[in-house]
């Protein structure tokens, strides 16, 4: 199952992206942003360059002023046919030329910028010189919450991108996992994903064990035993919108105690599902969530934050962790991902990916939360 094809963004679409980017840049007192290549770039204006070299790519959103995109010469076709590209205009520089000045013209020599996060030093650098009283933050810094809200069109292709790792771990929990190695059983997710329209696999996690215990375990050449817990986390990017879930199976029957503490995570999943609703402070879907898993002794043994947002990245604002007051806004995407983890032993984690609706929450994986036993 590949599903169909999403409705494509318009060029409509990307001018209203960038149009609101600048706003909100405006509004936090920035004089503009510069945007790099990356998911950002992606985002504002569907254009992603052939190979991200040093040559500059500038994307510069400024209130009251057409969008610009700096673009090296040899790559000014690519960049003409992005879809967004009528929304704005290219300026394009040839090898031995001087990119910053080209750029530098472009901006507030005194002002204050928002700058992409994955922006190379060489090229920040080398506006610094260009423009010596200029400063500049990051975007995630200065506007967090620039694509954290999703229109329509975006919540579709997540709704996609989870119903398809739902199928891929619909298939995997019937693979046989004992005698195999946990590299093994992660390249069998990786074909999966694929199998189901991603184009890009972000991660595999396949932990078993007491590899289980280590959140980010990397799958490696342990071999899965009868009696393990298996923690599967995994996702990706399909038509350009991200994936990540995780379930836990058990190989055979379980202990007690294992059924106890899954069963507590599944509790503590759910509470934090519950507590996702309009206005509500993303720390109080943290608060809900750990407060389960703290009542019933095992609360040092969650040591991560309980979701990030997802969108053309699988891992961006908004975080659901204390200290964050940010409200839910309908629209917002991310995940809830308690998890116990207890060294040298066993983990669990159980994660959706959640969107805020007018109502509450809507959740965008529907796999099987409970104990799945596997052979």
């Amino acid at each position: 199952m590949t599903g169909t094809a999403p409705v494509p963004f318009t060029a409509d679409d990307y001018k209203a992206r960038m149009d609101r980017a600048a706003r909100q840049a405006a509004d936090a007192g920035l004089a503009g942003l510069l945007v790099a290549p990356g998911p950002d770039l992606v985002w504002l204006t569907g254009y992603a360059p052939p190979a991200v070299t040093e040559r500059l790519t500038l994307l510069v959103l400024a209130a009251g002023r057409e969008p610009v995109l700096v673009v090296p010469t040899l790559e000014a076709p690519d960049a003409e046919k992005a879809t967004g590209a009528p929304a704005l205009a290219l300026r394009d520089w040839t090898d031995g030329k001087d990119p910053y000045a080209l750029a530098a013209a472009l901006l507030d020599d005194r002002g204050r910028f928002g700058v992409s996060d994955n922006a190379w030093a060489l090229h920040l650098l080398g506006l610094q010189q260009a423009l010596p009283d200029t400063s500049y933050v990051s975007l995630t810094e200065a506007l967090p919450m620039l694509r954290a809200v999703k229109d329509a069109a975006e919540l579709e292709r997540l709704a996609a991108a989870g119903a398809a790792a739902d199928a891929a771990f619909e298939e995997i929990r019937n693979v046989r996992f004992s005698g195999r190695r946990e590299s093994e059983v992660a390249a069998d997710l990786a074909a999966l994903l694929r199998r189901f329209g991603h184009s890009q696999v972000d991660f595999t996690i396949v932990a078993s064990g007491p590899n289980g215990a280590d959140p980010h375990h990397e799958a490696g050449d342990r071999r899965i035993e009868r009696g393990d817990m298996v923690v599967l986390d995994f996702g990706g990017l399909r038509d350009g919108y991200g994936s990540d879930t995780s379930r836990t199976v058990h190989v055979g029957e379980p202990t007690e105690e294992e059924r106890r503490v899954h069963d507590l995570v599944r509790e503590a999943q759910e509470a934090g599902f519950r507590a996702v609703r309009p206005g509500a402070a993303c720390q109080d879907v943290d608060r809900a969530a750990r407060a389960v898993i703290a009542d019933a002794g095992y609360g040092d043994h969650f040591i991560h934050r309980t979701g990030h947002g997802i969108g053309v990245t699988t891992h961006e604002p908004p975080y659901m962790i204390e200290g964050e007051e940010r409200p839910l806004v309908p629209g917002m995407c991310f995940s809830v991902e308690p998890g116990v983890y207890l060294p040298g032993r066993f983990g669990v984690r159980i994660e959706d990916i959640v969107t805020v609706t007018e109502e509450g929450g809507r959740r965008l994986n529907d796999t099987e939360r409970g104990m799945v036993m596997v052979d």
